[in-house]
């Protein structure tokens, strides 16, 4: 049977690298940097308000939030993630995997990339680098990347890594602006199709 039935007995490695990344838990002092990039990234971030943007006001509110993120990690509630240079330990950006269904497995991925660095590729490669770490580490079943339709960016980093649009949600939050409605394109791609192509 697919799935698996206590998640907590998982052992996730707690970093992996790429290419030119590490992406790793959050840890206690990541709440200055995290702070400092969504700062720099604001105007980046709220062009595209999805739910889950919650900016801190405060560096305090930030390490707050990157020790609930590890804590959900240590729970395997959700797979939230640092994605530094391996270089230098610059903080580019963060990605995770969210709305985990253990069951299937089944998850979908989120990202964003500090303002500074976009442009840059980096989303690309953190992404190719957790869908792989998904499927080989975590024997997920199914991964989903959901984005504003006029998000063209976001869309073009799932095409790039493999991902199919299985079809446009109408109306699921409320738009930036706070005046009406925007929809979701959902991607996805499969065990058998990421074992295909790669």
């Amino acid at each position: 049977m697919p799935g698996h039935k206590d998640p907590i007995l998982l052992d996730i490695p707690e970093a992996f690298t790429t290419e030119r990344l590490t992406l790793r838990a959050y840890k206690p002092g990541d709440g200055l940097p995290f702070f400092e990039a969504m700062q720099e990234s604001r105007a980046a971030l709220e062009t595209w308000l999805m739910p889950w943007v919650a900016f801190p006001q405060t560096p305090e509110e930030s390490e707050i939030r990157a020790r609930r993120m590890l804590a959900r990690f240590i729970l395997r509630e959700d797979v939230s993630l640092v994605v530094e240079r391996t270089s230098d330990k610059y903080f580019v950006g963060a990605i995770g995997l969210h709305r985990i269904n253990w069951a299937v497995p089944a998850m979908e991925i989120g990202y964003w990339v500090r303002s500074s660095l976009s442009g840059q590729g980096y989303v690309t490669e953190a992404v190719n680098g957790l869908t792989d770490f998904a499927f080989r580490a975590l024997g997920v079943e199914r991964l989903e990347i959901r984005c504003d339709p006029l998000n063209e960016k976001s869309a073009a980093v799932a095409r790039r890594a493999g991902f199919t649009l299985e079809g446009t949600l109408r109306h699921t939050y409320t738009n930036a602006i706070g005046d009406g409605f925007s929809d979701t394109q959902l991607f996805a791609l499969l065990r058998s199709e990421w074992e295909g192509g790669r």
